[in-house]
């Protein structure tokens, strides 16, 4: 009867991992693939100075891999990024507190307003065509708006 052995990870194998996970994520800038590329190098560091079997690695890394993810995302959450545009890539947010004018009238609180080079669906009370209204606030990509006296 045949059987496989499967060859023991070293620390080698885990310090390649680490070293491909980092280019990776300096490649795509992710964010993600670095607290699993540091694992593995932690895996490599614990596997060279004591000796582990495979599985032992596997739920190492694994372990390390969701902690030092979670641990990640819990210090971005308590202390997020600071930046010169808070509204930066939140588009809809943009327009809150501007003034524009209905293309579409809004019909069961429903209707559309021209801004820059698109077009939004704003909700709001039953309004007429080219009624100016202005945006109070943002759900998703909906616009709601009320109308100017």
């Amino acid at each position: 009867m045949n059987t496989v052995h499967l060859l023991p990870f070293t620390y080698w194998h885990w310090l390649g991992l680490a070293v491909l996970l980092l280019i990776v994520e300096v490649s795509v800038s992710g964010g993600f693939l670095l607290w699993i590329g540091i694992s593995a190098l932690m895996v490599s560091l614990l596997s060279w100075l004591f000796p582990l079997t495979w599985t032992a690695q596997m739920m190492l890394f694994s372990a390390l891999a969701i902690l030092t993810s979670l641990g990640w995302w819990g210090y971005l959450q308590k202390r997020p990024l600071k930046t010169d545009d808070p509204k930066l890539n939140r588009r809809a947010e943009q327009y809150i507190g501007r003034t524009f004018s209905l293309i579409q009238p809004i019909q069961n609180g429903r209707g559309k307003i021209h801004v820059d080079d698109s077009t939004w669906t704003v909700k709001g009370e039953d309004l007429p065509l080219g009624t100016k209204v202005k945006i109070i606030r943002a759900e998703g990509t909906i616009l709601v708006a009320e109308k100017v006296d």
